[in-house]
């Protein structure tokens, strides 16, 4: 029987290319002339002699050799050869490493992220490598199960973002169809989790929906003291309730002030990537009211490439906090009205006080999309009619409560 003061002082006879000392069933420790040593367990299997390599002293000590030796015979007693379960196992560790819940997850990513859009690509990966993978990425995914899932997914509801926490169920069960799809597993454990979590509270975007308000906001625009332009865009954003972000990003290259008509191209748009590159620009009627606040502008920042510039550089388009900021000024805070709001505004008053206009009419204009056999029919120039006409109705509607009229509510046609 070997010692650890044996194995450590083992040497080879100089005479000899290496030496060989045996411990008990098979396990022996051999010494190079170089002055490695290798463990290694010899045995019988199917009337053939061999031996399993076990790893070098002393990163393998001799209390973990002994170990290996015990496996090798469990395994021959099982009936199955030590050194090919030991292959088995090798290709098994490699499958199970290229099918762990961050590779698949990563792969998945990879092949949809082409028809996403940048944004939407680079927010889910950041959240599954915050939120998944420090718990997740390692474990093969048919070993994640739905208790697992879920113990990982309330850490995020315990920090309070529980929107955060549906959305991550929703991207891991993504990745589980996926790894149905290619094999890597059979079920989809975030599916299991409905109603398993916190629900979430939708909170929609501030705005002012009173008719009596929205006359003092927009009185308030006219004593704005900040910059012109700034002034100019909070107008525009009644007046257009496009995204704050298309707002701040018009290009005087995209309004055609004699038509009255801004056309946004189809790459600036909220839509995916194949939406960007092939769909079709959205139209922007500009009622009068609209032109001249643009007329007014142009002498400011018709010399650059955008309406609402940067008060740095030109080179980029104003801040998308300067209207946000500047609806501060004026004294609503963030739980009153926010940019986006005005988007919220629009659409409420145009359907409970403007009679007769399509609700279609008003989707088309807001640029939301729709499913089913319509698709993207609504943002068809067969619709500019009635998009004029809708643009010219809401610029007249909001001058009425600008000047404090008495505004009478009408029904729209089909309403009751």
């Amino acid at each position: 029987m070997l010692t650890d003061a044996a194995c450590r002082n083992a040497s080879c006879p100089p005479d000899k290319p290496r030496a060989r000392l045996a411990d008990a069933g098979g396990l022996y420790l051999e010494v190079a002339a170089t002055g490695s040593k290798r463990w290694f367990v010899k045995y019988r299997f199917g009337g053939k002699e061999k031996r399993l390599a076990l790893g070098n002293y002393p990163a393998v000590s001799l209390k973990e050799a002994r170990e290996g030796r015990e496996k090798a015979r469990k395994s021959r007693e099982e009936g199955r050869d030590p050194v090919q379960a030991r292959r088995v196992a090798k290709v098994a560790a490699m499958v199970n490493s290229a099918q762990t819940f961050e590779v698949v997850a990563r792969e998945f990513h990879a092949s949809q992220a082409k028809g996403w859009s940048e944004g939407h690509a680079k927010h889910w990966l950041r959240a599954v490598e915050k939120d998944l993978f420090p718990w997740l990425g390692s474990v093969p995914l048919p070993e994640v199960t739905a208790p697992l899932l879920l113990q990982t997914i309330r850490r995020v509801e315990a920090r309070g973002a529980t929107q955060m926490a549906h959305d991550l169920r929703g991207s891991a069960g993504q990745v589980f169809k996926y790894g149905i799809a290619t094999g890597r597993c059979t079920s989809n454990p975030a599916g299991d989790l409905r109603g398993a979590l916190v629900a979430h509270n939708v909170k929609h975007m501030a705005a002012i929906l009173e008719p009596a308000k929205v006359g003092e906001l927009l009185r308030g625009f006219d004593s704005y003291t900040g910059q012109p332009a700034t002034r100019v865009a909070l107008v525009l954003s009644a007046l257009l309730f496009q995204r704050p972000g298309n707002i701040r990003a018009m290009e005087w290259a995209e309004v055609n002030l004699d038509e009255g008509l801004w056309t946004i191209p189809a790459g600036k748009m909220k839509r995916t990537i194949h939406g960007k590159e092939n769909g079709r620009p959205h139209l922007v009627p500009l009622a009068s009211q609209a032109v001249a606040l643009l007329k007014e502008l142009q002498p400011l920042t018709g010399h650059g490439r955008y309406a609402f510039p940067s008060l740095l550089t030109g080179e980029r388009c104003m801040s998308e906090n300067t209207v946000r900021t500047a609806l501060r000024r004026l004294g609503y805070e963030n739980g009153e009205m926010t940019p986006h709001g005005f988007r919220a505004m629009a659409r409420t008053l145009i359907i409970e006080r403007l009679p007769g206009v399509s609700p279609d009419v008003i989707e088309a204009q807001l640029a939301h999309g729709k499913s089913g056999p319509l698709g993207m029919a609504y943002d068809r120039a067969e619709f500019m009619e009635q998009r004029r006409a809708l643009m010219k109705a809401w610029a007249d509607y909001l001058d009425q409560l600008k000047g404090g009229a008495k505004v009478i509510e009408f029904k729209a046609a089909g309403r009751h």
